[in-house]
């Protein structure tokens, strides 16, 4: 029954033309639209999925795909829409064998349309054989003029390999690696490779399925050529030819989007297999005489495994059969006899797929052997090879750095690096921001008192309150280190945000103290001589820097000057908020000739009332 419906849609052309606007995300002009079907609208063939697969089925694909062709070439051309237009194609029907590839140059010419204007779309769904088959059916079309895009890389059988082998001028990243960009480190590594792959092979990316702000955002500040989705334009049959003014005014911020951020927990902790180093087993059966052999002819070698059938058994150690044979008449009574007697029938076995982590535990809890023996790895039960406590170390250690610089482990804030990278991408987009270094007051002595579980607590719960009051597309918090956050806001309500910081901590640190100290106001430590001393509650110290554009040349600069507005802060007694308005190190001099020309900044402080006091700005002639 869909079949013979299917028929008279083809008898009939009962199809109807979709457009969806790509535009250019540098430039936020329409470049051309992706030209899509469907089916009559009261029919279960509406969906072009459901079009296509009965279509497969009936043996109708090609004759399907050509009139989805002329059908939308036809009404491209009748309603003179600008830019080019993207028209599917898919290989399978480049490469069938009754194939005319005059029918589309046909078809162009009849409704007026130049070639170049025209992009070849190849659409997966099926897999890709015959490279070299597609290749010349690909060249074909353009030497008529056309150009060749690839849509939904990343989803398709063999895009990779098509991209490689076909050099199209457009890729299309499939939709599923732009939806939620914003909140996924993996989907933006994804991302910009393929960026990265594009600008070294002179092609342009077009990102599909654009449905937010941030998404379009974040795309933008990647250096991707164009965009689509419903955020964009949704499909139609009489699409805008130009771009909405919320999409250029978005396009046009001069902000950054906020990158996801890695936490600790969400990465992918590598395993023992990065360990692995390949040592030959011997059998159990082995002599002595003849491992002791090994030994001499590989002076590097410390240990060997003995498997038998796949499985370790145990493991033999130079020194310890060195020491054995350094013995009176030991290898003469012992040296033909099986190694089995010499190993160590308790060796540390790890499966290869255990975290680098919990495999450092593992040797800690063990005997102090296994640290200097190594330990057999393997998989499923099966030896694969050795890996030594050295480089385990090396590893975890190099592990803890990367840790600190990138995510600070307690409250899984960016760390140093993608806080200066951060500030960094800032700078070079000229955005306005305020850069606001915070720090907690009289901490040390409260860590000291309550002990640094509690401290941790009240570490990660200020953590969580700056975060609460930023605006996750357009601020950034980072955790430098120890009591110490640095927070760069983007928000124009951005004083409002930091008051609402102070208001909160200083209800939330209530909890933290007993009912004695709140009711005291502070309380009491010892210092070194052991004398007491009265503390005051914690408070928290903000000093903000105002960022604007051409101020300030390198993140270095803006931390020296945020640290210098974080001691202004911690001057003030109490909860405090300091906000230094000058100018910058790399902001133009200005002529002393022209008192009109002086900049008026002002330092701005508050403990939960503001002072305002006019300062003279010290502009620096260097940057």
């Amino acid at each position: 029954m869909l079949k013979a419906r299917l028929r008279q849609i083809i008898d009939q052309q009962e199809l109807t033309a979709l457009f969806q606007p790509i535009i250019h995300l540098q430039s936020g002009e329409i470049v051309g639209y992706e030209g899509l079907i469907r089916g009559p609208s009261d029919s279960p063939l509406h969906s072009p999925l459901n079009l296509f697969k009965v279509a497969l089925a009936a043996n109708l694909r090609v004759e399907v795909e050509h009139l989805c062709r002329k059908v939308v070439l036809e009404h491209f051309a009748k309603m003179d829409l600008p830019g080019k237009l993207f028209l599917n194609v898919s290989p399978e029907c480049l490469l069938y064998p009754n194939m005319k590839h005059g029918e589309t140059l046909d078809y162009i010419q009849q409704f007026g349309i130049s070639p170049d204007r025209v992009i070849i779309e190849l659409t997966e769904s099926q897999p890709t054989c015959d490279y070299e088959l597609l290749g010349k059916a690909v060249a074909h079309y353009s030497d008529m003029g056309f150009e060749i895009a690839i849509d939904d890389l990343g989803e398709g059988f063999s895009s990779l390999r098509l991209w490689s082998e076909l050099r199209p001028a457009y890729v299309k990243i499939d939709m599923h690696f732009i939806q939620g960009i914003n909140l996924d480190k993996v989907k933006l590594q994804f991302v910009r490779s393929i960026q990265q792959i594009a600008e070294a092979t002179g092609t342009l990316v077009i990102a599909e399925g654009i449905e937010t702000q941030a998404e379009l955002l974040l795309i933008r500040d990647l250096g991707i050529a164009c965009g689509q989705g419903y955020h964009i334009g949704r499909p139609s049959n009489a699409p805008p030819t130009k771009v909405p003014f919320e999409i250029a005014k978005t396009l046009g911020y001069r902000g950054v989007a906020v990158y996801p951020q890695e936490n600790n927990h969400r990465q992918s902790s590598p395993t023992a297999l990065r360990l692995l180093r390949a040592v030959r087993p011997v059998s159990p059966q082995m002599s002595n005489n003849d491992v002791f052999d090994i030994f001499g002819r590989e002076p590097e070698l410390e240990v060997i495994p003995v498997v038998e059938n796949g499985f370790p058994l145990g493991l033999i150690t130079r020194r310890h059969l060195v020491d054995r044979f350094a013995m009176q008449f030991i290898r003469e009574l012992h040296g033909k006899k099986c190694c089995g007697m010499f190993m160590d029938p308790e060796p540390l076995i790890t499966d290869k797929h255990t975290k680098l982590q919990d495999l450092s535990q593992q040797v800690v809890k063990a005997d102090r052997r296994h640290l200097v023996n190594g330990f057999i790895i393997t998989d499923q039960g099966q030896y694969l090879g050795m890996g030594t406590g050295h480089d385990l170390m090396r590893e975890i250690t190099e592990m803890q750095i990367n840790a600190a610089r990138y995510a600070n482990p307690l409250t899984l804030l960016p760390g140093n690096v993608p806080i200066n990278e951060h500030i960094d991408r800032l700078l070079e987009n000229g955005a306005s921001f305020s850069a606001c270094y915070v720090d907690l007051d009289f901490f040390k002595p409260f860590n000291d008192v309550y002990g640094y579980r509690k401290g941790d607590d009240v570490i990660q719960r200020t953590g969580r309150i700056l975060e609460q009051h930023c605006d996750p597309t357009r601020d950034f918090v980072g955790h430098i280190g120890g009591d110490d956050f640095l927070m760069l806001l983007q928000s124009e309500n951005y004083e409002e945000r930091y008051q609402a910081i102070i208001d909160t901590f200083s209800t939330d640190i209530a909890q933290q103290f007993s009912a004695a100290d709140l009711e005291r106001g502070g309380y009491l430590s010892e210092d070194r001589a052991g004398r007491p001393v009265f503390n005051p509650l914690v408070t928290v110290s903000l000093g903000v820097l105002k960022v604007e554009p051409g101020h300030f040349c390198s993140h270095h600069q803006i931390a020296t000057a945020a640290a210098e507005a974080k001691r202004q802060a911690k001057r003030i007694l109490g909860n405090s908020l300091f906000i230094d308005r000058r100018a910058g190190p790399c902001a133009s001099t200005v002529s002393p000739a022209n008192p009109s020309h002086h900049l008026d900044p002002r330092f701005e402080c508050s403990n939960n009332r503001s002072i305002l006091l006019n300062v003279e700005s010290k502009v620096n002639q260097n940057c």
